[in-house]
């Protein structure tokens, strides 16, 4: 993988939370199957498994730092197989 898209995958993933997180808050965005839930009265049941990074969030930590860690955790999980494959094939960085 070349510098330039290391750098562009970079940049995307910490600017990230500018559309999802502020940007859906600006303009007021609600996820419309919970709006649809809201509307016919249905309530969250409590999750069997919270996961490792419940609702993108790092605990203790803001919401914004932990959307980036998130994107980073997500990235990496995606590129890694991508990276390793290259690699096996002989394909140069």
């Amino acid at each position: 993988m070349s510098r330039k898209a290391l750098i562009l995958i970079l940049v995307l993933v910490l600017v990230s939370p500018l559309f999802g997180v502020i940007g859906s808050e600006i303009v007021g965005y609600h996820e419309p199957l919970d709006v649809a839930a809201e509307l016919i009265g249905l309530s969250e049941s409590e999750p069997v498994w919270q996961g490792v990074l419940p609702d993108y969030t790092v605990p203790g930590l803001p919401d914004v730092i932990g959307y980036i860690i998130a994107g980073f955790v997500g990235v990496g999980i995606l590129l890694l197989p991508a990276i390793l494959r290259g690699k096996e094939f002989g394909e140069r960085n």
